[in-house]
């Protein structure tokens, strides 16, 4: 027989009078003994029985494939009679998978309904506001920030020297109506001469004619020599002068009548005058209204740069304006155009008001990404080629922006645009409920 080395008793003794079923550290259990005279006999050896501790665990034998097979029929085991001890549980969470799959398959349904993107934001065509004359500033009624309507006041210029441009060009105007009104004289006057000198006319053709009566008479009486030659040759001197007198008063008459035409000419150029002097007029007149700077739309002062006491230039930036008409300016991917068209309703989160939903629809589609109309559009002809998904600007106009609320261009939002008109299944749900 073995011994421990330390003196006690022989091992098949401690193995059948050991308490503990579990083997000593270093002692030689009985299926151990009994291994070696079984294959000594050749006689066929059972499985052997696994140890148990006192709380009716089994110990490992020194087989691995018994230990795996014994553990899962253990494990198998335990889980059946987990699962029959405890149907309810098996019931509950047979409801909260069929939940889970039927809430899946209703958000998907949902989720189909609608494209989104966080890549989108408020947009307006703000400007720089400048005024078109030079001068020192005298007011600025307004403030950083500040809303304003249409023909309220942004700033004021001194307008004292376009005041007096103004009243040098409406001199100049009286001037040329005074010349006007000299040329319509002359040429009255001128009308009158005429009416003379056609007068002088007609009486020069009586008299050439009378003259010609007593001619013909006397040059008669002399051929019969009852007249004397003196006197026909006197109403023959007669006749000539008489037409002479004709042909003076008939040119006078000719020379009134040019006149007129050069007094007409003379009108219009006073006329062509006064027209410019009404021109130059009417630029001083916008030259001082320059000297108001006005709001020409309802928005807000932004960036205001100028103050009392300043020259400014024309073309100087006073302040930047940003007008009340604002929309959206949302970058999807191009994947998500398929079914998106102008008109279709959004909904739009602010980013800076949480809680806030604003309503507003699809006014267009940018025909084209966002990078082929940048500054340095991307070259796809050169170099390798790696495909992105583009996104392309789409336009959401907001239906009734919120007047009580800062809102300006560069605002982060989150657009949601419904693309299928078609109730979703949820929707269809609630409406039941």
């Amino acid at each position: 027989m073995l011994s421990n080395g330390n003196g006690r008793a022989p091992v098949e003794r401690l193995v059948l009078e050991a308490p503990d079923p579990r083997p000593a550290r270093g002692l030689i259990t009985e299926n151990e003994v009994r291994e070696p005279l079984a294959k000594d006999t050749g006689e066929a050896r059972a499985p052997a029985q696994r140890d148990r501790r006192p709380d009716g665990i089994e110990l490992p034998t020194d087989n691995p494939d018994e230990d795996r097979q014994a553990a899962d029929q253990a494990g198998d085991g335990g889980l059946k009679a987990r699962l029959r001890s405890h149907p309810i549980a098996i019931v509950i969470g047979l409801i909260v998978l069929a939940a889970a799959v039927a809430g899946g398959t209703i958000y998907l349904d949902y989720a189909e309904h609608f494209e989104s993107t966080d890549d989108a934001f408020i947009a307006s065509r703000q400007f720089a506001m400048a005024p078109k004359v030079s001068g020192y500033i005298t007011a600025v009624p307004v403030t950083d920030n500040q809303h304003v309507v249409a023909g309220d006041v942004i700033a004021r210029i001194d307008d004292r020297d376009y005041r007096i441009a103004l009243e040098q060009a409406q001199a100049q105007v009286g001037a040329a109506q005074a010349n006007i009104q000299n040329i319509d004289a002359q040429v009255a006057v001128q009308q009158a001469q005429i009416e003379a000198t056609g007068a002088q006319v007609e009486q020069a053709q009586a008299s050439l004619t009378f003259a010609r009566q007593q001619a013909a008479r006397y040059q008669d009486l002399e051929q019969r020599a009852a007249g004397t030659v003196q006197m026909a040759q006197q109403t023959v001197s007669t006749l000539h002068q008489q037409e002479a007198a004709l042909k003076n008063t008939q040119a006078t008459l000719t020379v009134a009548t040019r006149q007129i035409e050069t007094l007409k000419a003379q009108r219009s150029s006073a006329d062509a005058s006064l027209a410019q002097a009404e021109a130059q007029r009417g630029q001083a007149q916008l030259n001082l209204s320059y000297t108001t700077v006005t709001a020409a739309q309802a928005g807000r002062v932004v960036n205001l740069t100028t103050g009392v006491g300043e020259f400014v230039q024309a073309g100087t930036n006073l302040t930047m304006f940003v007008p009340d008409e604002i929309w959206v300016t949302a970058n999807f991917k191009e994947t998500q155009l398929a079914a998106m068209r102008p008109g279709q309703p959004a909904n739009i989160q602010i980013d800076a008001y949480p809680g806030l939903a604003i309503r507003g629809h699809v006014a267009s589609v940018q025909s084209g990404s966002g990078t082929a109309f940048s500054l340095l559009p991307a070259e796809n002809a050169t170099g390798n080629y790696v495909k992105i998904v583009q996104r392309v600007p789409v336009k959401i106009i907001i239906d009734d922006p919120p007047t009580d609320l800062a809102l300006g261009p560069g605002m982060s939002v989150v657009p949601t645009v419904r693309v299928v008109p078609q109730p979703s299944l949820y929707e269809r749900l609630v409406g039941h409920i």
